[in-house]
């Protein structure tokens, strides 16, 4: 298991690209549409092949007869990071370790493939601060293909009142970055950037 990218939710994109690019002084790159859960983003690549994404419900797409992931049916207010990524080689295999994290969903957008672990109500366990599970397929990964930004993650610090169970049951995600802290559910991605360090919460 390993470090894969951010998730900024936002009711809009307009909305989270204002207030991302505001905080860190970068651009966000167009992503793309995710037919198959109605919603789109942007995207910003970071440093050491990781990358922060923004995402919303597509006005534009017809919503989907299940709930969408990253909890986004109930998502309301500014936007915020709201969720972290972890890839694993073996989905299945990190499923069966970690079975709350959902059921294995193919997905595609444009010629990315990859299979992600989406919860059946849309909500990841211990109020979102559980990470969503990753298997990349075909493509390669969107890291590789955004420009250089010139900001990297410094620390991504998760709170949650259960934070000591976290930080157990996620043993096999070994990354100096990571902090488990107890506290109100949230998180806080620390970034330096070519402007300086920004923080996204």
């Amino acid at each position: 298991m390993r470090l894969d990218h951010l998730a900024v939710a936002a009711e809009s994109l307009e909305a989270g690209r204002a207030v991302v690019e505001e905080r860190l002084g970068l651009r966000l790159q167009h992503g793309g549409r995710h037919a198959h859960f109605g919603t789109h983003n942007l995207l910003l690549g970071l440093e050491g092949g990781l990358y922060l994404e923004v995402i919303a419900v597509d006005a534009g797409a017809p919503a989907p007869p299940y709930p969408r992931w990253f909890d986004l049916d109930r998502f309301t207010g500014g936007p915020r990071l709201a969720n972290w990524i972890c890839a694993v080689d073996d989905l299945d295999a990190a499923l069966a370790r970690h079975p709350a994290a959902g059921a294995p969903v193919d997905l595609a957008r444009g010629d990315l493939r990859w299979r992600m672990a989406v919860p059946g109500d849309g909500v990841l366990p211990l109020d979102n601060c559980f990470p969503a599970l990753i298997e990349w397929q075909a493509g390669g990964h969107p890291s590789e293909r955004l420009p250089a930004s010139g900001a990297r993650l410094e620390r991504l610090v998760v709170a949650h009142p259960e934070a000591a169970a976290l930080m157990v049951e996620l043993r096999d995600l070994a990354d100096p970055r990571m902090v488990f802290e107890p506290g109100a559910p949230g998180l806080r991605a620390e970034i330096a950037t070519p402007h300086g360090p920004r923080v996204l919460e």
